[in-house]
Parts: C-alpha cells; structure tokens; sequence
C-alpha cells in the first residue's frame, strides 16, 4: 500500500488536530517529523522530506498551512517524482504568515511553479492566513484543483476541525485522479464528482 506522508505547519500539529486523528486512524501514515517546529527553515524542512522520500518511496501527502508550501517547493527537485499526489489544506500566504508571527518563519518566497503531481487544494471563505483571492492567484498558478469549504477558518482546531472524515473523502478523490492517469484539474467521471461533494458536505468532529 502506498503511505501517505502528513506534513504539519508552524508549532506542528498538536493532539486534537485533524492530522493527528489521521495518523491513528490511516495505518499507511506516517508524520515527517522536523527538528525545529516553532522556527521553520525552508532549508531544512524540505531536506528532511526528502530523506523521507527516499527511504520510503513513492507516497501520497497530506499537508496543511505551512506544510503545503513545503509539499510545493519541491515542484522543481528530483523528489518531485516521488510524490504521486498532494492534498494541500489551508496553504498559507508567506506575507500574511510572517505578519501574524513576526521572525518565525523563513522559508523564502512563495512557490509559483506548477505542481508536477496531481494536487487538490482546501481553502475557506475566512482563513485568516490565506485571503481568498490569493487562494484564486495560486490556486491558478500551481494548475492545482481548488475546494472552496465555506467559513471554515484555517482548518484546524480553533475552527472546529478535529477527526475531519471529509479530508479522507478528498484524498480517496485525489487518489482515483491519480490512478487514472487523467487530468487531475478537470475530473470528468461522474462518481468522481460525486464523492467530491460529499468531502465538502462531510461535517467535522469538534
């Protein structure tokens, strides 16, 4: 089976987050653990996924916030090839981020390549981290296929999300787009759009 890597954002994700319930309840899952949660370094971050990488082959994952843009900074990196899709949930924007927590993060510029790999982005109406319209911007720019969840803040514990079942319903999605080799931006079989609205729909456990 292939396993599915969770990379968490700043401070990690703690006990109650929707990325923990997924590591207990997903037994192909792994967390990509970092040294140095409270101060992110692009650099280091993304050398240790990539050690993950390698020694685990090919796998799905499953990011939020910060950890989407380390999934997207690896577009242009040999280890590109070894991710065969992303769910990306709640990415931050990197100015707004770096306002919000003033010398904490340092991690570049924000990526803007496309994704070689199929992605499927979750974003909300009021994430404090991500204005909707640069949600749309990047949305356009990584070629990836945004879901718009409604009011649902950063997607994490504050705003409710805790064993989130929607999120394996997208990830089964992304894995069907996967698999058929199709273009992951355009799904086209009926069954495919049906189990995406059922993801959106799927409510939380607070």
């Amino acid at each position: 089976m292939t396993p599915t890597l969770i990379l968490p954002g700043l401070n990690g994700s703690n006990d109650g987050h929707w990325q923990r319930f997924w590591l207990q309840d997903n037994a192909e899952s792994r967390l990509v653990e970092q040294d140095d949660w409270k101060s992110p370094r692009v650099e280091a971050w993304t050398n240790r996924l990539e050690e993950v990488l390698v020694q685990q082959g090919p796998a799905y994952i499953v990011a939020h916030s910060l950890g989407c843009l380390l999934a997207a900074k690896c577009a242009d990196r040999p280890s590109a090839k070894l991710i065969k899709g992303a769910l990306l949930v709640a990415p931050c924007d990197l100015s707004t981020t770096e306002n919000l927590h003033p010398g904490a993060i340092h991690f570049g510029r924000m990526p803007t390549r496309v994704l070689p790999f199929p992605t499927i982005t979750v974003g909300s109406l009021n994430d404090i981290y991500m204005p909707l319209e640069s949600l749309s911007l990047y949305g356009r720019l990584w070629k990836t296929q945004v879901r718009n969840i409604g009011p649902a803040g950063h997607i994490n514990i504050e705003s409710g999300f805790g064993r989130w079942t929607g999120g394996y319903e997208l990830l089964t999605l992304l894995k069907m787009n996967a698999k058929a080799n199709r273009n992951y931006a355009q799904p086209q079989a009926q069954g495919v759009e049906v189990l995406a609205a059922r993801a959106i729909k799927t409510s939380t456990s607070r």
